[in-house]
Order: C-alpha cells, then structure tokens, then sequence
C-alpha cells in the first residue's frame, strides 16, 4: 500500500471538527452495538419470553421508521451541529435513566422498550444531521474518504466490539453494568460534539414567519428526487436491493448453515463476520482512491455486480467458497455505499442533504422488514438454495435498468467530479 494511498484515506482526520465527528460518530456507534447485548438480557433477566424479546427489540426499529423522515426535515432547517449535540445528550441521558433504574432493581420492560425506541428515534435525526454536516467541515475531494472511515468504522464497532464487549461484560456481571457502560459511552459522545465549531450557525436564520411548513419542506424533499433521475432511479434500485437481498441473508442463511454443517451455530457467525469484514475492506479501499470519473455507473455496478457471489452460496457447500463469497458481496455493497453517500453530500444542494438523506434512510427500512418478512414463506414454495441463485442474478439485471432509466452517465458527463486533490 503506497503512501499516497494511505494519506488520501487518512486526510479528513487532519481537521479538527472530523476528527472530533468521527470520535462521537465511533463511541456511539459501540455504544449502540452494545445496548444490542444489554437489552437481549435485560429482557430476559424480567421476562424469559421470546414474545417479549420481540415486542422490545422493535422498539429501535419502530423509533427509526418513525422520524426517519421527519429528521431530514429538522436537519435542513436547523443547525445540525446543535442537533447532533441534542441527541448524543438526550441519548445519555435516557441511558443514565435506564442503567440507575436497572442497578436499584426497578426496572421494567416498557423501559427498556421506550429507551430502545428512544435510540432508534436519536438516530433519525442523528444521521441526517451528519450527513449534512460533513460538507460543512470538510473540502469536497475528501468527502469519499471520509464517508469510507464512516464505512468501516460501523461494522467494527456496532456489529463487532460493542456487541461482543457487551456479551462479555454481562457474562461476568450482570446488564447493569452493560446499560452504565451505555450510557458513560453515549455521555462522552455529548462532550466530545460540544467542542464542535459553529460554522453552520454563522448564516443569518431565516425569519420563522418566511419558513416554509415541515409539510413544505418534505414535499420540496420528495419533489427533488422525484425530478432528479438519478437520485430516483438509485432508490428504486436501491430498495429493490434491500427486498431482493436482506431476508435471504438474515432468515435463509441459517437454515443453509444448518443443512450444510454440523457446527451451525458458529459457521454461520463466521459467514456473518466475513460479510462484515467485506464491508470494512471495500469502504477503506474505495476511500483511499480518487472517485472514479463514472461515478455513478461503478456504484451501481458494485450494488448489482456485487449480488452475483450470492448464487455461490446457493451451489457450493464448502464453508471457504461461501466465507469468499459472503466477502466479496460486503466489499462491493461497502464500497457502493461510501460512493453514494459521497454523492449526496456533493451533487444534492446543501440545504436539501438532510431530507434527501432521511427519504434514501426511510426507503432502505421500509423494505428490509418486508424482505425479512417474505422470505420465510417463500422459502416454502422455492428451495432456499434456488432463492440464493435468484438473488444473485436479478440485481445486476435491474443495475443495467437504472443506469439506464436514470441517465447515469448524462449526469456523470454534466457534473464532473474527479477534483485533483493538493
């Protein structure tokens, strides 16, 4: 790996406020991995119920289906600095809340449920607001290797260090201390986004009287992507992905896992990681390169190319073909990720970052849970091995469809962005 490979990943982290984001961004993203372990727990520790188990662990995803929308909306007519600031601190505080209560024995299960509904609202509004704010801090040419530190810092703290500390830490105590470990590391998130400069809080606000309404600001948000095609084509191809993809992953794969092999439990954790791992990779390999000329075409061929290694899982019993396989598919759906996020933050207008981020953000849940949903059932009707060859050759077909419909190169030739960077 040259140096100037290695620089250009690391450069954002030469700005003070990046690096302040990024440290925030880093604790409470663990933070939240390990309320995933701390609540599991917590539920059982009041009610060995899988019915409650449910019930509770929607709240999060109830929370950000909720606002999701609405905290794109908040995002663009507020300064995001103060919203980031608001939600690291309610957080922290609804945590704190929840950790005494669980240490004094008076804890319940509606608790837990609203703190999870809670932390999923935060991040409603908590996303949009980073995403916005990003552009502020930060020079265009390092938006990408921003967006791929962000990538990879996701997988190896929410789905890798804090779910796995928190597994250890209630293991050898008791979720207690998981929930003070919780909310201590959404208080330092608080403290660290206080230092923050103000640099969107220094344009005059505009008077509340020449506002539009929250329902004029989401109707110009959705009017927007409706009128600009490759935004639009992208979340339809987008949410197609998530319908086509995410429940064969999440519902199929352990049914795969357990006719295939006889430890099904941990072969299947493997797979997960090599899938997160895939992911970390292809977000800091894409974010140490300059973005490529055809923006818009290699994103969309990463998402749609990257479903192909799907049919390998579908064929092939031999747990290192599907460890490869599952590795492939996460670096290229990484590395689709950090090229679009970077395109929001710099072909969007910077006054509509927030609700365009929050419809691609409500979109993206809306289909997941149907995905999920659906799979099940289907695998019923079809063979799970047959769905896995389906799912890996229908996305590139529905790729060529948006680059297509969605004039991707027309908008690559009318904004080109491949800045040489100083």
């Amino acid at each position: 790996m040259s140096n100037t490979f290695k620089l250009r990943a690391l450069r954002p982290l030469a700005s003070r406020d990046y690096r302040l984001l990024f440290a925030a961004v880093g604790i409470e993203v663990f933070g939240t991995g390990m309320w995933t372990i701390v609540m599991i727990f917590q539920v059982l520790a009041l009610d060995d119920s899988p019915l409650a188990l449910s019930a509770v662990a929607t709240g999060m995803s109830l929370g950000l289906f909720a606002f999701s929308v609405l905290g794109g909306v908040v995002a663009d007519r507020f300064s995001k600095r103060r919203i980031l600031i608001t939600v690291q601190g309610s957080t922290a505080a609804i945590m704190t809340a929840v950790a005494v209560l669980s240490l004094t024995g008076n804890i319940e299960l509606w608790h837990v449920a609203a703190a999870s509904f809670a932390m999923g609202a935060g991040s409603a509004f908590f996303y949009p607001a980073y995403s916005a704010y990003l552009p502020v801090v930060l020079p265009p040419e390092q938006l990408l290797a921003a967006n791929g530190l962000e990538g990879a810092l996701r997988p190896s703290m929410g789905q890798g260090l804090g779910p796995a500390l928190g597994g250890v830490i209630v293991g050898m105590f008791f979720p207690a201390i998981g929930a003070v470990i919780v909310a201590a590391s959404y208080a330092i998130a608080f403290v660290i986004t206080l230092f923050l400069s103000r640099r969107d809080e220094h344009t005059e606000p505009t008077p509340p009287e020449d506002r539009p309404s929250v329902w004029g600001d989401l109707h110009a948000g959705v009017a927007y992507v409706a009128r600009t095609r490759w935004l639009l084509w992208t979340l339809i191809f987008g949410s197609s992905l998530a319908l086509i993809v995410q429940g064969p992953i999440e519902v199929l794969l352990p049914f795969l896992t357990r006719d295939r092999f006889e430890d099904a439990e941990a072969t299947f954790g493997f797979l997960l990681a090599a899938y997160g791992i895939g992911g970390a990779v292809g977000s800091l390999v894409v974010s140490s390169l300059k973005l490529p000329r055809r923006y818009l075409t290699f994103m969309i061929l990463c998402w749609g190319g990257g479903t192909l290694p799907l049919v390998v899982i579908g064929v092939a019993d031999n747990l290192i073909l599907m460890l490869s396989a599952l590795f492939v598919v996460g670096a290229l759906t990484g590395a689709g990720v950090v090229v679009w996020g970077t395109l929001l933050q710099r072909l969007v207008p910077l006054d509509m970052i927030g609700r365009v981020a929050s419809l691609d953000f409500f979109v993206s849940i809306a289909f997941m849970p149907v995905s999920i949903a659906i799979a099940g059932p289907l695998s019923l009707l079809v063979p799970i091995p047959i769905i896995f060859v389906i799912a890996g050759v229908i996305p590139p077909a529905l790729a060529l469809i948006a680059l297509l419909a969605g004039r991707m190169r027309h908008t690559e030739e009318k904004h080109p962005l491949d800045v040489a960077e100083g």
